[in-house]
């Protein structure tokens, strides 16, 4: 996506899951974005659009039996799905840290949180048992958790959900990554905690100079923290934008939608707009515009081809007939 070399640079990824009778049936098809060293990109969509499933393909995570199928996915200057699992170790920790959004299925009941927290530094760093425990320690001090040793002595029914998700966050940067994928980090919390969770993964970024994917539905936590915006549909990439760009002048009808829909956008006393309908299962998605049927912009066109995402000015991308006429290859 971008005119100079990405930390990271995902191209028209496709991830297929078998159906019966052998034929494969794409979920993610057409996702693109690129992320730079230090910044923060926001990906956002409604559950169902491939958030998730495209994190966890650049870790080459796809779980059974599904797999990528075509498209590009490189880091650090390496084609990962050309990559051999040797290299895919190291990318697993070492180069793109994950915190996963459910904190209560990510770590083992029965091992401590101390032995978690410290597991990719033992195996990427080569640490020892002592020094694997003191950088445990030092790590849930780094994600502000009172009584750290204590901590790294208990195991995870111990702790609360808040913590444990700090304890998550500590165990993501145990190997020192470049990258970090935070999947809905604030989705469960109060308001206040979220602002806390926030402040501290800006810290952290910029302490230990990290990129981060920000995987959210929330775009009003996206306008706080990221520098620049992919917006996911129905499984693919229909708009990427710098902040000021898309929450100025969103381009694609489904950002419009979606920005519209923001409480802080809205008239008071009267309702939140709303978009009508829900986002297609892969199954139906066909040869023209996913987000045709629930667009009040679609032209007759929109319901017969499916439009290419389309570079516009600088990062500006956008898969939208009303901005641009390319049609897909498949459209």
């Amino acid at each position: 996506m971008a005119a100079v070399p990405s930390l990271l640079e995902v191209s028209n990824l496709a991830i297929a899951f078998p159906r019966p009778g052998g034929l494969l049936q794409r979920v993610v098809d057409g996702v693109s974005f690129g992320l730079e060293p230090g910044e923060v990109l926001g990906v956002v969509g409604e559950s169902g659009c491939g958030k998730t499933l495209s994190a966890l393909a650049l870790l080459r995570l796809v779980p059974d039996p599904g797999r990528i199928v075509s498209g590009r996915i490189v880091v650090v200057g390496r084609d990962l799905l050309a990559a051999d699992e040797g290299f895919m170790c190291t990318v697993r920790g070492r180069i793109i840290g994950f915190l996963l959004q459910e904190t209560a299925l990510a770590l083992n009941p029965l091992r401590t949180i101390g032995y978690q927290v410290s597991e990719a530094a033992r195996l990427h760093l080569g640490l020892d048992r002592a020094a694997a425990r003191n950088l445990a320690v030092r790590l849930l001090e780094e994600v502000d958790l009172d009584r750290s040793e204590a901590l790294e002595r208990a195991y995870p029914h111990q702790l609360s959900g808040g913590q444990r998700q700090r304890a998550l966050l500590a165990a993501a940067l145990a190997a020192d990554p470049q990258v970090l994928i935070a999947d809905e980090p604030t989705s469960a919390l109060d308001a206040v905690s979220q602002a806390k969770l926030l402040a501290l993964l800006d810290l952290l970024r910029e302490r230990r100079r990290l990129a981060v994917i920000f995987i959210t539905h929330d775009l009003g936590v996206v306008e706080r923290v990221a520098h620049r915006v992919a917006v996911l549909y129905a499984g693919e990439t229909v708009e990427v934008a710098q902040r000021g760009e898309l929450f100025v002048e969103p381009l694609h009808p489904y950002t419009q939608a979606l920005l519209a829909a923001l409480p802080s956008r809205g008239v008071r006393g009267a309702p939140l707009p709303t978009i009508p309908g829900v986002v297609p299962r892969p199954e139906s998605w066909g040869r023209a515009c996913r987000f045709a049927p629930r667009c009040p912009l679609a032209l007759s066109r929109c319901h017969q081809a499916r439009p290419a995402l389309v570079r516009l000015t600088g990062e500006r991308w956008v898969r939208c007939f009303l901005q641009a006429p390319d049609e897909e290859g498949d459209g």
